[in-house]
Order: structure tokens, then C-alpha cells, then sequence
């Protein structure tokens, strides 16, 4: 038995901070949804329970963040192709049968992005910055932008390899160190490394992102240190990963409710509230 009004939420650890419950009220308003949207942070070994519970109490979708997207794809009995190419789940129906449909939307996301940005990636030399579960989520959208060549940057090579292996055939696609990339230029740099949570940079020689449009998939009120460091040393365009969060937003909306949002104003108003410190 549902609830009058479709429950909906993320569970991540730590959640407190998403701006998911904002972003998904204001799609809801805007495309005349009745839905309530909450952040519930997961203890870290219970998030199969938190799932069961919140679909048995009649909820209906959730988004997943870290560090529980590996373990929403197991709990998925369906999945779409791009979750399974991911080997990721960032969200997930809940159906009335107590099924479970699983989809990844960070990577659609991301290329929405780029697109809105007008940074086109067709023919385009690509180097993406890590090699975990991030970057693994959005490669499989990216190559099928058709790039000319993607590098996948890392500091341990075992683990781009394993990328590259994972996703043969799709593209010109490599695995370097970082110390590997001396000499190299690149249009299109993605940081997808958790380096600007620590207020650290990944060891990238400055060459590389020397006229190049450089993307940091994380977010803050103000630039990343990664694109602080890209702009000075050239970078012709710079933005950061809140239009992802956005884009990958709106198309889980989508995948719920089957109407596609706008995500114009969605963004500037985030953009004002990080501003202001909200």
C-alpha cells in the first residue's frame, strides 16, 4: 500500500549535504509531480535492510551514492545496459511486486554536460584523471561520443588497465601512469579522481591541460584546487561536475516518473545558493 503522496530518496554515508532532495522538489514543482524526496544517510553495513525497509514502507525510486553503488547493483533483479556496463547502480525503481530496476545515469549525465557546455567530444583527444568507480561509470556514454582517442590516467597502471580491458572495443582507448604523460596534449581533460575532496591535486604535468577544456567532476561554491591549477596553467575553458549532478538528476526523474525535466534554471539556482553559502 502506498503512501497518498510516491515517496522517493538517496542513501549514501555520509548524505547530509546532497542537494538531491532540493533538486528533485524543484523538478517535481516544475513538471507538476506529487512526490516527496528525502536524504537518508545508510549505516555502512546496512544498506540491503535500509532498501528493503524503504520500499516496504512504499517508496518508490531511490539514488544511491557513495559508497553504496556497487551494492545497489547487486540488489537490482533487472538492470538497464548502461548499469550493467558500469557494474554500478545510481538508481533505482521500486516496483509494486518488489522488484528492483537498476539504472546508471552518472555517465549520461556527464555527457549531457559537456553537451550544454558546447565541449564536443566527437574526434576529440580525451584524457580522463582515475581509474575507480566513478570514471567506470561515465566511460561507456563518453566513448560513445565517439572520441578519436581516450587516455585513462591513473597512479597505480594495474587499475586503468583493467578499464581498458573492461571496455575493449569501444574506442581508441589506453591506460597510462601519470608520470607517463609528459609531452602529451589533450581537448578535453576530465578530473575523475576524489583528489579535490582532500584540497589535493592528481600529479598531472601542466602540458596536459594547456589549451585543453578541463571538466573536475566535483563540485563546491567555488572552483575545485584541480581547475584553480588548470586555469593557471592555461586551460582554455574550465567547469565543474554540479551540471553532472544536475543532468544525471533530471534523468532519473525520467527513469521514475517518465517526464524529463528542465535543467537550465535548475542549475543557476544551485549555482546562487553555493554562492550565498546555502
Amino acid at each position: 500500500m502506498h503512501a497518498e503522496v510516491d515517496r522517493y530518496a538517496v542513501m549514501g554515508n555520509p548524505v547530509q549535504h546532497s542537494l538531491s532532495p532540493l533538486i528533485h522538489t524543484w523538478f517535481a514543482e516544475q513538471t507538476h509531480q506529487a512526490l516527496v524526496y528525502e536524504a537518508i544517510e545508510v549505516p555502512l553495513d546496512g544498506f540491503p535492510e535500509a532498501v528493503a525497509r524503504f520500499q516496504g514502507e512504499g517508496g518508490r525510486g531511490l539514488n544511491v551514492t557513495v559508497p553504496f553503488k556497487e551494492a545497489a547493483w547487486e540488489l537490482a533483479d533487472e538492470r538497464s545496459a548502461r548499469a550493467e556496463e558500469a557494474g554500478a547502480v545510481n538508481t533505482l525503481v521500486l516496483r509494486d511486486d518488489g522488484g528492483r530496476f537498476g539504472d546508471n545515469t552518472d555517465g549520461v549525465g556527464l555527457v549531457r554536460d559537456l553537451e550544454r557546455l558546447g565541449w564536443p567530444l566527437a574526434g576529440r583527444r580525451l584524457l580522463i584523471l582515475g581509474a575507480g568507480g566513478a570514471v567506470r561509470g561515465v566511460l561507456g556514454p563518453l566513448l560513445a561520443t565517439a572520441p578519436r582517442e581516450v587516455v585513462i590516467a591513473n597512479r597505480t597502471l594495474a587499475r586503468a588497465e583493467a578499464l581498458v580491458d573492461r571496455f575493449q572495443g569501444r574506442g581508441a582507448l589506453s591506460a597510462r601512469r601519470f608520470e607517463d604523460l609528459n609531452g602529451a596534449a589533450f581537448d578535453v581533460v576530465i578530473n575523475g579522481t576524489s583528489a579535490s575532496l582532500a584540497g589535493e591535486l592528481p600529479p598531472v604535468p601542466e602540458a596536459c591541460v594547456r589549451g585543453a577544456c578541463v571538466y573536475d567532476m566535483m563540485y563546491g561554491a567555488r572552483p575545485t584546487p584541480f581547475l584553480e591549477w588548470a586555469v593557471a596553467g592555461g586551460a582554455r575553458h574550465s567547469a565543474d561536475g554540479l551540471g553532472m549532478l544536475v543532468e544525471q538528476a533530471a534523468e532519473a526523474f525520467f527513469v521514475w516518473r517518465g517526464v524529463r525535466p528542465q535543467t537550465a534554471q535548475v542549475l543557476l539556482d544551485l549555482r546562487e545558493r553555493l554562492a550565498r553559502g546555502c
